[in-house]
């Protein structure tokens, strides 16, 4: 018989875990798979960029993450306007675009534009035939220099804050932050009641 208010030995070993366990064993096979698609992807798309079109730079939403900038779904109608892009030709050379985008702020506008604008100077443009050549297609010379740019182009970066740093001075050592906060705030409740006394005060003088 069990002494005392223990608890009653229940075990469980019988749960058959060699059904449950999962394995990637196709894990290297996938990776080699991965790689012989992106190399097929890349001849087919030749000379295009491998990473696809241009996006542009926007800003996360919410109050949590409109801090971080990223790419964005495409340019803006007023930013190719702005660039000299027509919307109708900007999908032909590796732009993306997206119609329903707003431009909230003239910053984000600027800098959408300056990309577009590096983009169009290092683009080169290769004719539809080879013997004839339209107005907008790159020299020849240019066509034979160009390479495929593979992997990011034009990458979106962050802006690291600026820190200046300060020399701290005797009247910094001497500031005692929490008796000012305290301060504040007693002046802060009894300022109504102040602002009243003063009043009444004036009044008795004029009398």
């Amino acid at each position: 018989m069990v002494k005392h208010n223990n608890v009653v030995p229940s075990s469980h070993f019988r749960k058959h875990w060699q059904n449950y366990v999962k394995t990637w064993f196709n894990q290297p096979a996938r990776k080699t798979r991965r790689r012989i698609a992106r190399q097929k992807k890349a001849v087919k798309v030749f000379p295009r960029p491998t990473a696809g079109p241009l996006r542009p730079i926007v800003r996360g939403q919410t109050l949590k993450y409109n801090m971080k900038v990223r790419a964005g779904k495409g340019f803006s109608l007023e930013e190719l306007k702005v660039a000299g892009i027509p919307k109708k030709l900007a999908p032909t050379i590796g732009i993306a675009v997206d119609h329903r985008r707003r431009n909230r702020s003239l910053e984000g506008l600027q800098a959408n534009v300056q990309r577009l604008k590096v983009y169009k100077a290092k683009l080169v443009v290769f004719p539809r035939c080879a013997r004839k050549f339209k107005n907008g297609d790159s020299t020849p010379e240019e066509l034979a220099n160009a390479t495929q740019v593979s992997g990011a182009y034009l990458p979106i970066v962050g802006e690291k804050p600026n820190v200046e740093l300060v020399k701290v001075t005797e009247d910094m050592k001497s500031f005692r932050a929490y008796d000012k906060l305290r301060l504040e705030r007693t002046n802060a409740r009894h300022v109504g009641k102040r602002a009243k006394r003063a009043a009444e005060a004036e009044k008795e003088e004029k009398k």
